[in-house]
């Protein structure tokens, strides 16, 4: 069964959405999307590597191997899904458009989540076409213990999207369809992409910080094996 091809009706909960690169993918990633499946009561979490990313330099490892690497990574959690059209697809892969084509599969009024880390949020203005997200899907924030996200430490048009949608409760995503910001807490996992290929690279070793069979399937295909 293609990973693109879905039984939408089987699920109607707010189904969740994690992009990036995941170049590699690693236990943050993961854990974000755990929290965030079980704190905003999410009937799935769809994981869509990108393609060709608009936003940063083009990934060290291919498509195909990013998608191997997630399909790894989530293998035998039911809540988990993978989503491959982005990674294999022709073009840059830009959040609105591939909202919009998960809109037209799952249906006008199934809540729809864009998952983003608190720092991919602030940069959301920078983004193409960033406020149409508004009208497909809400945005949930994944903030660390401690730390609070505030108008004020945004650019002002997102300021203003901010204080017009925000909500202070997860139970606001199963009232629509789209349109609200919701924070949620996540456990503080300071692991980066760019710092595990860099230990890869000198030879250290990433062991502990990525599951262990996207570990041997780095080290299968030498995968991140020279200094950026």
């Amino acid at each position: 069964m293609p990973h693109n091809a879905w039984n939408n009706e089987r699920i109607d909960g707010p189904l969740g959405i994690l992009g990036g690169t995941f170049d590699p993918v690693h236990f943050g990633h993961l854990r974000l999307a755990e929290e965030a499946r079980r704190g905003l009561a999410l009937a799935e979490v769809r994981w869509i590597p990108a393609g060709q990313p608009a936003h940063r330099a083009a990934p060290k490892a291919s498509a195909i191997q990013r998608v191997d690497m997630v399909r790894l990574a989530i293998h035998g959690n039911p809540g988990f899904a993978l989503d491959d059209s982005e990674a294999l697809g022709a073009g840059p892969s830009y959040s609105v458009p591939t909202l919009e084509r998960l809109r037209v599969q799952i249906g006008p009024r199934r809540p729809m989540v864009l998952l983003l880390g608190s720092d991919a949020f602030l940069a959301l203005s920078t983004w193409h076409r960033w406020r149409e997200l508004f009208g497909l899907a809400h945005v949930a924030v994944a903030a660390r213990p401690n730390y609070r996200l505030t108008g004020d430490t945004m650019e002002a048009a997102l300021a203003d999207e901010f204080h017009a949608r925000h909500a202070a409760s997860a139970a606001a995503i199963a009232e629509g369809p789209a349109g609200r910001i919701v924070p949620f807490g996540i456990a503080a996992l300071d692991i980066s992409a760019t710092a595990l290929r860099a230990e890869i690279a000198t030879g250290h070793g990433a062991r502990y910080l990525l599951p262990d069979p996207v570990l041997d399937y780095i080290a299968a295909n030498r995968l991140y094996n020279h200094p950026e």
